[in-house]
């Protein structure tokens, strides 16, 4: 099959889950986790410093969702108090190689696409 023939089928009306799953990480904040989980553990209170301005709330629905994806383990340990580090499974370390890519590609053409931009809304 060539990238010609994939495209339609993976793009395709009948591929709900890649349109569900390009949506969790299309959000405003799965990327920023992602990004921010890197290659280590982290617990809830340092991800959301360094995720700010996330809520409290949003991060940690954003967590579960990328949790329910697979993408990252809750660990809870019986401390006092209690401690819950998140990380990536092996999947989410896949994917974090692509959000790199994606952001290394944006950053290489933010200064074209501006410049696009400002000439699309001057016309």
């Amino acid at each position: 099959m060539t990238a010609e023939d994939e495209v339609p089928d993976l793009c395709g009306r009948g591929r709900a889950l890649v349109r569900d799953v390009l949506a969790r990480i299309g959000d405003k904040w799965s990327v920023v986790v992602i990004c921010q989980l890197g290659d280590t553990t982290k617990r809830f209170n340092e991800l959301r410093r360094l995720c700010e301005p996330i809520t409290q709330r949003m991060l940690s629905t954003t967590l579960q969702a990328l949790e329910r994806d697979g993408l990252v383990t809750r660990t809870v340990y019986d401390t006092k108090p209690l401690r819950v580090d998140y990380a990536l499974t092996p999947r989410g370390l896949t994917l974090l190689d692509v959000v790199l890519d994606l952001a290394r590609w944006a950053e290489r053409n933010a200064a074209q696409i501006e410049a696009d931009r400002a000439g699309f809304d001057a016309r």
